[in-house]
C-alpha cells in the first residue's frame, strides 16, 4: 500500500519540517486542498502562479515526497456549480476544473477528488435526475483538459449528513458510467461509506472497476483506527481487489495534534492490512 495524507492537515506549521516528519513516518504522498496555496483573497486557482507551482511542488519534493492530486476543489470559492440548471454557470465551473487540471499536473497529480458538496447540492425545483444530467455536463466539458494533461475526476459520493446528490457509491458510479471518459472515474471514502447500508469490504468490491482513489478515516472525523471502523476487512477487501492507487488519510479532527494524528493513522493502516 502507498499512503498519503491530505495538506491541510497540517495549515499552520512550519511545513517544510512537517513534510520531512511525514515522509519519516512512511507516507509516499500528499493530496492537496487548493485553497492552501492561496494566502490572502479570494481561491482561484488561477491567481496560483507558475512561480508558485514550482515552489510548492519543489518543497514537496525535497521532502521526498510526490503530490498525489487534488481534493476540495471547489472549497471556498464562489461562483461554481456542479449541478445549476443555468448553463452559463455550468460552463464556468466546466472552466475551472480544467484550469484545477492544469494545477493539479503542474504539481505533479494526477487526481482530483471532487466531493465539494456545497457546490453540488441540489437547488431547489432540480431533481436528482435533472442534477445527473447537468453534472454529466459539466464534467464532459472539462474532462479534455483533464485528458491532455493526464488528470482523472475522481467524483466522491458523500453521505446523507453532508448533502444530497450522490449520496452513495452506487449513484457517483452511475454517473460516471454516463460521462463515459477515461478521464472520470471513482473515489470512495470510509466515513462516507459508513453512512451506507452496504458493508465496506462489499462496496469496494462492487465498484472495484471504478475505483481511482480512496480516503481513510473515520465518521468521528478522525484519522483511521481512531474511531469505531475496523479497517482490517477494509484493507483485507482492497488487497483483494487488487487496488493500486494510493490511501490518503483525511480527517477533520487533528487531535491530539496533527503530526500525532498523522503517526497514529499510519500505523493503526499497516497494523489493519498486516493482520487482514
Amino acid at each position: 500500500m502507498r499512503y498519503a495524507i491530505c495538506n491541510e492537515t497540517f495549515q499552520g506549521l512550519p511545513l517544510p519540517d512537517a513534510y520531512a516528519q511525514v515522509r519519516a513516518m512512511g507516507y509516499e504522498g500528499l493530496e492537496a486542498a487548493p485553497f492552501t496555496l492561496i494566502d490572502e483573497g479570494p481561491v482561484d486557482v488561477r491567481r496560483i502562479t507558475p512561480a508558485a507551482r514550482r515552489h510548492y511542488a519543489d518543497m514537496v519534493r525535497d521532502a521526498g515526497l510526490e503530490i498525489v492530486g487534488l481534493h476540495w476543489l471547489l472549497a471556498k470559492t464562489t461562483g461554481f456549480y456542479l449541478t445549476s440548471p443555468e448553463p452559463a454557470v455550468r460552463q464556468r465551473t466546466a472552466d475551472y476544473l480544467a484550469a484545477l487540471a492544469d494545477l493539479c499536473a503542474d504539481l505533479g497529480g494526477s487526481v482530483m477528488v471532487f466531493g465539494s458538496p456545497v457546490q453540488r447540492n441540489l437547488l431547489p425545483g432540480v431533481d436528482h435526475a435533472q442534477a445527473q444530467r447537468y453534472a454529466a455536463d459539466v464534467l464532459r466539458a472539462a474532462l479534455p483538459r483533464c485528458l491532455d494533461r493526464g488528470v482523472v475526476v475522481a467524483l466522491e459520493p458523500l453521505g446523507p449528513a453532508e448533502g444530497d446528490f450522490l449520496v452513495t457509491a452506487a449513484a457517483a458510479a452511475e454517473l460516471v458510467r454516463q460521462v463515459d471518459s477515461p478521464a472520470c472515474r471513482l473515489h470512495l471514502d470510509v466515513k462516507a461509506m459508513s453512512s451506507e447500508t452496504q458493508p465496506i469490504p462489499d462496496i469496494l468490491r462492487a465498484q472495484a472497476p471504478l475505483l481511482a482513489h480512496f480516503h481513510a478515516n473515520d465518521p468521528n472525523r478522525r484519522g483511521p483506527g481512531m474511531g469505531s471502523v475496523d479497517f482490517r476487512p477494509i484493507m483485507a477487501a482492497l488487497r483483494e481487489i487488487a487496488y493500486s492507487g494510493w490511501v490518503s488519510v483525511e480527517a477533520f479532527v487533528y487531535e491530539p495534534s496533527p503530526l500525532e494524528l498523522a503517526r497514529q493513522s499510519i500505523d493503526n493502516l499497516r497494523a489493519a492490512d498486516a493482520a487482514r
